[in-house]
């Protein structure tokens, strides 16, 4: 019924995505000849990529359930039971919501343009619960992943075309659209409970930044211990569900570059570039967020989850060697940038990488111009 002739012909392309995801497809190489096989695919390189977000997801759900207990005044052990029920009770609705709404738009986008369903979705879907707060409207979660499916793939021709990073573009329309709800204080109002006196909610990036416009000169000391430097590497804070913990970012890295999905060199050029731009703002040290050790850059807001996660998607990032370390050595340093600059934004990697997006093709076209003109000036005929 759904093959060329059939009364479903125009639904073929759902009926074979179900198809491939259920069963192994029957057609097989030729048993004579030369071949060149390889075990990668998109499918099995997006699975690659979910893979590696697992650990930011489970530390995610836990660290929910424990600043919920902290804000209440509760003492519960951070891999407790009842840790892991409160978060995943708030956590896979967003999942849930993200991975139908954006699947959807897919389903539609291959039925109208006659083409198969692909896996890109398999990492957006995860990418955008990942970086929103869990008291997000899940509303907002399915308007914010239609946009960033349609906008940010769809209209440049879907998986493999997309000039921006699907999950930022999404984040990105939160933020501008429903800035209130997308930044600033979380887990105060979740299951309706009142949070205990003296706890905010507030993440280490809004403190910074409350300490330099109320005049303070002290930005290490009015993060206190609650945000030291091991508790931030380590993501017993605030802030969005998957990007409070760098060291559960740094495993996911360690698993793309093992298995040759993601580049090395992009993840460690934005470490770099938001080291060396800290350093520069210390000898500066114009105000109190200048003078935030250059260390803690790399530890504080989502600087590590978008260097593992969004800097090196393979589509939107710079394709060349060279061009790979100066287009993340760009996202590093314009990330503390807007961080420390811009009062009224104080994370800056979402910006900075949908900015080096744009710039990335630019990036590799000057890149392989000056290689053209290098081996032109060794040419000896």
């Amino acid at each position: 019924m759904f093959e060329k002739g059939g009364k479903l012909e125009k639904f073929y392309y759902l009926w074979e995505a179900n198809e491939t995801f259920l069963f192994s497809p029957a057609s097989t190489a030729k048993k004579t000849g030369v071949q060149i096989r390889d075990a990668i695919d998109l499918k099995r390189m997006m699975m690659t990529v979910v893979i590696a977000m697992i650990p930011c997801l489970i530390w995610g759900i836990f660290n929910v359930g424990h600043q919920h207990h902290l804000a209440v005044g509760e003492t519960v052990a951070f891999f407790s039971v009842d840790n892991l029920l409160f978060g995943a009770r708030w956590v896979l609705p967003i999942v849930l919501v993200s991975y139908a709404s954006g699947g959807i738009v897919e389903a539609a986008f291959a039925v109208i343009r006659k083409h198969p369903i692909n896996e890109g979705f398999l990492v957006t879907g995860m990418l955008v619960p990942l970086i929103v707060p869990p008291t997000i409207p899940l509303w907002q979660v399915a308007l914010a992943t239609i946009f960033g499916v349609v906008v940010g793939k769809e209209i440049f021709g879907g998986t493999g075309m997309n000039v921006l990073n699907v999950a930022m573009t999404a984040r990105a329309f939160l933020y501008f659209a429903y800035p209130s709800q997308i930044s600033g204080e979380v887990w105060t109002q979740l299951a309706g409970e009142t949070a205990v006196d003296g706890y905010s909610g507030a993440t280490a990036l809004a403190i910074a930044q409350n300490t330099v416009t109320s005049g303070g000169n002290d930005v290490v000391a009015a993060l206190g211990e609650f945000f030291s430097l091991n508790n931030m590497f380590l993501g017993y804070i605030p802030g969005s569900i998957g990007e409070t913990s760098t060291l559960m970012a740094l495993i996911g890295a360690v698993i793309l570059i093992a298995t040759g999905v993601g580049s090395w060199k992009i993840i460690v050029s934005v470490f770099a570039g938001a080291f060396a731009m800290g350093t520069i703002f210390n000898l500066a040290d114009a105000n109190a967020f200048m003078a935030l050790p250059a260390e803690y850059h790399l530890v504080i807001g989502g600087l590590a989850f978008g260097a593992v996660f969004m800097a090196t998607d393979p589509v939107s990032a710079a394709q060349t060697e060279t061009g790979k370390w100066i287009y993340g050595i760009l996202i590093g340093m314009i990330t503390v940038l807007i961080r420390v600059v811009n009062p009224a934004y104080p994370e800056g990697i979402m910006l900075a990488v949908l900015f080096m997006n744009v710039f990335a093709p630019l990036i590799d076209y000057y890149v392989v111009e000056a290689n053209k003109k290098r081996r032109l000036s060794r040419a000896t005929v």
